[in-house]
């Protein structure tokens, strides 16, 4: 496989990539592609307002792979989620396997408004977690501030017909009139794509959720808010699988809060370990079989931002040829600017990546920036 990534289509204008170390994408045959190599780009539009412009509730909040990665789910502000299926290679169409569109949209959150407190609910998505697939349906768990949803995302590509008791417009008919029993027969339709709350987890949590992680144990899930972490069981809806919380840490006194929780993370093998990272810049590792309380951990050590130079780079979007590939320019932070080098004062930073999801097992990344999604795949020969 040649080093580099393929653009998918051209948009114009620029984005910035900062990382303090040199990650590699492991492909089959133990290949390693940089990742600080050539980058490819697809636009996606919100279809939810196809043509409009940039909304605060079109604003991407959240976005996530499936296990297969063969379904992609974007949040947003407006309490939405989008997601999109990926298409098929074929004969016709040689390079359309890395291409993606909508599958179903649907509201996942309303604004609420929290009487006792006087405060408002936002219906933003703030995280997004896929079920592994056990049936021809998909789950995922969405969430926003304060409360957790699981959806079923099915199809449906045959109705019923010949019902008894009802006419074919749906209308109940009169017992009297019916002379004969029939046998109902399935009959084909155009596919629709259906998503349905199946369980609502709710009034668990006094801060704003900020992270959601299933466990391997696929029965189990954590949510994380600013102070607390809580431990569910998808089949229980009104209180935590451990009473209270299995992380607290809230202060006795509110006014020497030092720190808040800012990402948790189960295991991905190992069903009782955890990790959740902190404001102060620190990962703390817990298990699970020490206590109901997972006041102990092992902390693990970060590097120093002061002390640790980062490398950054910026992926130009200034060709306009579909699928060409970008090059990487180094953005020199002082001194004398080398050939092919672009000075730090040049770079927009009101132009913010926020949310990144890597695809499973393909060198396959999804970046949403304010209401854009953009697919950066390796280059294929």
């Amino acid at each position: 496989m040649e080093e580099g990534w393929r653009i998918k289509e051209t948009l114009s204008g620029t984005f910035n990539i900062e990382d303090g170390n040199k990650h590699n994408l492991k492909t089959k045959g133990n290949t390693t592609v940089p990742l600080t190599v050539l980058a490819a780009i697809v636009h996606v539009e919100n279809p939810c307002s196809p043509g409009s412009k940039s909304v605060t509730a079109d604003i991407i909040s959240t976005v996530e792979f499936n296990y297969s990665g063969d379904l992609l789910a974007t949040g947003d502000k407006g309490g939405r989620v989008v997601i999109f299926q990926r298409e098929q290679e074929s004969k016709s169409r040689p390079l359309s396997r890395g291409e993606y569109n909508v599958y179903s949209t649907f509201q996942s959150h309303e604004p609420e408004f929290d009487y006792l407190k006087s405060l408002e609910i936002e219906e933003k998505i703030n995280k997004i977690r896929w079920l592994p697939q056990q049936n021809a349906a998909h789950f995922l768990l969405s969430t926003n501030d304060k409360t957790i949803k699981l959806w079923k995302i099915s199809e449906r590509d045959k109705r019923a017909e010949g019902y008894n008791l009802k006419d074919e417009d749906g209308r109940l008919r009169d017992p009297v009139r019916i002379k004969e029993l029939r046998v109902p027969t399935l009959k084909p339709m155009d596919l629709m794509v259906e998503a349905s709350p199946r369980r609502i987890f709710a009034n668990a949590h006094t801060y704003h959720i900020n992270s959601i992680s299933v466990n391997s144990d696929y029965a189990t899930y954590l949510s994380a808010d600013d102070l607390r972490i809580n431990l569910w069981h998808l089949e229980i809806t009104n209180r935590s699988f451990t009473a209270p919380d299995i992380v607290d840490i809230k202060p006795a006194n509110m006014e020497e809060l030092t720190e808040v929780i800012t990402a948790a993370e189960f295991h991905p093998q190992q069903c009782n370990v955890f990790v959740y990272s902190s404001s102060k810049g620190t990962i703390r590792l817990c298990d699970m079989r020490s206590s109901a309380l997972c006041d102990r951990h092992s902390k693990c050590e970060m590097f120093d931002r002061n002390t640790r130079r980062d490398t950054t780079l910026e992926a130009s979007r200034e060709s306009s040829k579909s699928r060409a590939i970008l090059k990487p320019r180094k953005v020199c932070t002082g001194g004398k600017r080398k050939k092919d080098e672009i000075s730090v004062d040049s770079l927009d930073f009101n132009k913010k990546i926020l949310h990144t999801a890597w695809h499973p097992t393909e060198n396959f990344i999804a970046v949403a920036a304010t209401n854009n999604l953009y697919l950066f795949q390796d280059k294929v020969n």
